[in-house]
């Protein structure tokens, strides 16, 4: 990060969505499931995503894969509202979630994916922190798109956030809040989470694959195997006995 860490601030937790809190797919890749399915996106527009695709290639296939968006073309963000399935979380996830919130944390979702997506999912961890007995709610940062007459124009504004455009939007938060990074947490489960993982003092790997497993083994960072799902609206489940718990450092 181009500034040295706040120091004495509140502290947060940093959780990433897909794959982390939510398993898989991700968010947005049911969301186009959905809007397939429902035959909601114009034929064009698969000819402007792969136009885009030829673009960003030179950039690599992690360029191509989370930052071409041009099949949203034309689109309204309210269908994200009527075309996203119910939202699951990992349970040993929504435990660690509560348990940050019960120690006065700042409850932060740091996720690629769309904006609207996120808040979605932002409203159904609050739903499942009510019935946990937790009042918290969660900011959100997350991959914006432009929008014109209210349709989004499939054209990213500012970065997609994934790998360090994570940590650009890290250092907007702590620029607004008083957050002290050394004292907060960080949750991911991929190895481009890295650089987020990196800015905190407690880091947290989470299903990671071999990887991320040897960067945490290397740098004593916290590995979780969270396995049980447990979807919105389902029958209330008792804490998981599976959570790895791992006493922190003062």
């Amino acid at each position: 990060m181009s500034d040295a860490p706040k120091l004495g601030g509140r502290i947060a937790a940093i959780f990433d969505l897909d794959g982390t809190l939510i398993p898989e797919p991700s968010l947005e890749w049911r969301f186009f499931r959905e809007l397939s399915r429902n035959k909601k996106i114009p034929a064009a527009n698969y000819l402007r995503w792969a136009a885009e695709s030829l673009r960003l290639l030179a950039a690599g296939l992690r360029a191509v894969q989370h930052g071409n968006k041009r099949y949203l073309a034309g689109i309204s963000r309210d269908l994200a509202f009527r075309h996203v399935e119910s939202i699951s979380f990992f349970s040993e996830g929504i435990a660690r979630v509560a348990w940050h919130a019960r120690q006065g944390h700042e409850i932060v979702l740091l996720s690629g994916t769309l904006e609207p997506l996120a808040h979605l999912a932002a409203i159904a961890l609050e739903c499942e922190l009510e019935v946990c007995g937790v009042q918290v709610r969660p900011r959100v940062s997350a991959t914006r798109l432009a929008e014109k007459r209210e349709r989004w124009t499939g054209y990213v504004v500012g970065e997609v956030l994934y790998g360090a455009a994570k940590v650009h939007a890290l250092e907007a938060l702590i620029a607004q809040e008083d957050i002290d990074l050394r004292q907060s947490h960080a949750y991911g489960n991929s190895l481009l989470d890295r650089y987020v993982l990196c800015a905190v003092g407690h880091a947290h790997a989470v299903n990671p694959g071999k990887e991320l497993a040897a960067l945490a083994d290397e740098r004593n960072w916290c590995i979780w195997h969270w396995c049980l799902e447990k979807q919105i609206n389902s029958p209330r489940q008792a804490p998981s006995k599976k959570i790895h718990h791992v006493e922190e450092r003062a």
